[in-house]
């Protein structure tokens, strides 16, 4: 799917032409992976394009460079401005925004510490991550044989540039396979995720998901699918799971950022319970749906409004 430009990129507290958003070719990250990055929507709602769950999404970024010792110069509250910014600068309505912050241009080898640690924002129209027809047909998918990294290899709690090294094989595999999409197994065998999202299983009237231990990313999209089925009414069970459970599963679905909400309806080319979207992931897409939409009110303050944006930040927050 190829990008949809937008105008203007923010980068060190300056906006740029989105052409010459560039880096030095040697710079860290592009030869060791030395990054960490969140992928955000905002949606068009009645009142005018809103951020979904902001400041989750830009906390979990500030803990990714902690995890890798990258003192960034901007605060939070900084970043969160700057992601509301480019929606507004670029005239934007509903769009994807892709705050990175990474090790650029000083000192070139395994050791980062004195390369000089960037930031950049950018954001631009972004639609179905799995195909137009995803979200309601559901996706054929294979459990990888590429599995997560243990725990003690990768902080998976960090969304991390170079793990993405990983998700490109499963992704690629997959694909390469006729499959849309692929599910790993973490170092125990466990499920564990797919290449870019989060995995749900509903199995005996009862929603599991794979705990945080298994090396997955605590999704976003997850917390709020937790939070939506606890509301209407669902059990919600976050335990590890045995691959077999996805041939015995009335439904499976992936939920992320990227992808919302989408129906898994084989794995292994073995139908999942009929093979079609099932109630419970239609009921948890709709309820998703109309939050995301503005169809019901953001009670849980999910939402922050790009019109309350002011300027961005240029300044570091830190000498």
């Amino acid at each position: 799917m190829a990008l949809q430009r937008s105008e203007t990129v923010w980068m060190n507290g300056q906006w740029v032409a989105w052409e010459d958003a560039k880096i030095h070719i040697l710079s860290h990250v592009l030869h060791y992976g030395s990054s960490v990055f969140e992928g955000i929507r905002c949606y068009e709602l009645p009142e005018g394009p809103a951020v979904f769950r902001l400041e989750e999404h830009v906390r979990r970024l500030v803990d990714s460079a902690k995890i890798y010792r990258m003192e960034c110069r901007y605060s939070a509250e900084q970043i969160s401005r700057v992601c509301l910014e480019v929606i507004a600068k670029n005239g934007l309505k509903a769009a994807y925004i892709r705050p990175i912050i990474y090790r650029g241009y000083e000192n070139l080898g395994v050791n980062p510490i004195g390369n000089p640690v960037d930031i950049a924002v950018a954001a631009y129209p972004w639609g179905m991550y799995l195909g137009p027809d995803s979200q309601e047909k559901g996706v054929a998918v294979q459990v990888s044989s590429w599995r997560r990294a243990a725990p003690d290899t990768f902080p998976s709690m960090a969304k991390a540039g170079g793990h993405y090294m990983n998700s490109q094989l499963i992704k690629t595999e997959a694909i390469t396979n006729g499959y849309a999409e692929g599910i790993a197994l973490d170092a125990h065998g466990w499920l564990s995720e797919g290449s870019g999202e989060n995995l749900f299983v509903v199995w005996k009237g009862e929603l599991y998901t794979s705990p945080i231990a298994a090396s997955i990313l605590g999704g976003i999209t997850r917390d709020t699918v937790i939070a939506l089925a606890k509301q209407h009414g669902y059990t919600v069970r976050e335990e590890f799971m045995p691959r077999e459970l996805l041939y015995c599963a009335d439904e499976a679905f992936f939920s992320g950022t990227a992808v919302e909400i989408t129906p898994i309806t084989s794995v292994d080319r073995i139908s999942v319970g009929d093979g079609q979207r099932g109630p419970v992931t239609h009921a948890i897409q709709k309820a998703f749906f109309d939050v995301v939409h503005g169809r019901t009110p953001d009670t849980r303050g999910w939402f922050t409004p790009v019109r309350a944006s002011g300027a961005a930040a240029t300044q570091p927050a830190k000498a």
